[in-house]
């Protein structure tokens, strides 16, 4: 049997226009796997799959989560600049913005994304130090840990 995709699988939709829309935010449907109620002789055949909405609980700020955005944009767009190439292209590395957050200073942050460029070609210090300037006052979005 051929699956076409994950069953019960979320897609997120605009939020329910007028009132009794339940709230600010986007909502979210799952699709009713294949055989669930509505489908078959007499069910929602003709109109294409059958949605039930579902709630999402959001763990971070959204703010938050859009500076971070923001961020991983910025440091994709730089380094396709300094490797000089597409996005595809840019050489296997990762950096970790929540490790550079647990770091003491911005010099052990410094050493350790110039560690990471060390196969770049081009001078990598205005981008650190950019990166250094936007993740200031950051906060870690990975939950902390109990000691």
């Amino acid at each position: 049997m051929a699956d076409s995709g994950p069953a019960g699988g979320a897609a997120l939709a605009a939020p329910a226009p007028g009132p009794g829309g339940g709230g600010p935010g986007p909502r979210v449907y799952f699709q009713s796997p294949p055989g669930a109620a509505g489908e078959g002789p007499g069910g929602a055949d003709d109109e294409g799959p059958v949605r039930r909405q579902g709630k999402v609980t959001v763990k971070y700020d959204r703010k938050e989560l859009r500076k971070r955005l923001n961020l991983e944009e910025w440091i994709l767009e730089q380094l396709t600049r300094l490797y000089d190439c597409q996005e595809e292209e840019i050489p296997e590395l990762e950096i970790d913005v929540d490790e550079l957050l647990d770091m003491e200073s911005d010099d052990t942050r410094a050493a350790r994304v110039k560690e990471l460029l060390v196969d770049c070609y081009k001078p990598t210090e205005a981008f650190i130090s950019g990166l250094l300037d936007k993740i200031r006052g950051m906060q870690k979005l990975s939950t902390p840990q109990k000691k």
